[in-house]
């Protein structure tokens, strides 16, 4: 490492009037100076982010960052679902990318929770419940049993629940199918 790399830099920064208010109360409730809080705050950001910085974390390793913080990650430099799937699964095997309807979730999540949950209501996970603190709970719980606790175990009873359900339809009168051969429309209708 260079001997200038370990130096600090002045960096300019523009913030609006009512962050620098914010910044300057906060400095003087705490008795530190102005240039404190804003360091502090750029380290707490960068912590918290911290694995976007390492190249070598894709996929499934970068869902707990984006479950955590992507709300405000997403909404401040807004991120759609394309953007946002070409950051976590680029460079990443096909066997090991994050589905692309998880990642859809994840950007409603960010930028219009309501949408997110009516979108994962459907998989049986949020079970009718409405948007709520609980329901964003489920969504976390969701990604975090698919892809952070157990990716083989979770992808292991979904292909059980599904055979299991393919053989409630066959018991089924026909009328009772939606003509697809679903029961996810009779079910959520």
């Amino acid at each position: 490492m260079k001997l200038n790399e370990n130096r600090k830099q002045a960096v300019s920064i523009r913030l609006g009037s009512s962050d620098i208010r914010k910044v300057k109360r906060l400095a003087e409730r705490l008795g530190v100076r102005d240039s404190d809080v804003i360091r502090f705050a750029i380290k707490w950001t960068l912590n918290r982010v911290a694995p976007l910085c390492d190249p070598e974390i894709r996929g499934p390793s970068l869902v707990p960052m984006f479950v955590e913080t992507g709300t405000e990650v997403i909404r401040h430099f807004e991120l759609d679902a394309v953007r946002l799937e070409a950051i976590i699964n680029e460079g990443v095997a096909d066997d090991r990318a994050v589905a692309h309807d998880d990642v859809a979730l994840l950007a409603l999540a960010g930028s219009q929770q309501p949408y997110a949950l009516l979108r994962l209501r459907p998989t049986g996970t949020v079970a009718g419940a409405g948007p709520s603190t609980g329901s964003i709970e489920a969504l976390r719980q969701y990604l975090y049993d698919k892809y952070v606790y157990g990716r083989a175990e979770h992808v292991a009873h979904a292909a059980r629940d599904a055979a299991r359900d393919e053989e409630r339809e066959d018991d089924l009168p026909a009328e009772s199918l939606n003509g697809q051969g679903s029961l996810v429309a009779l079910i959520s209708g």
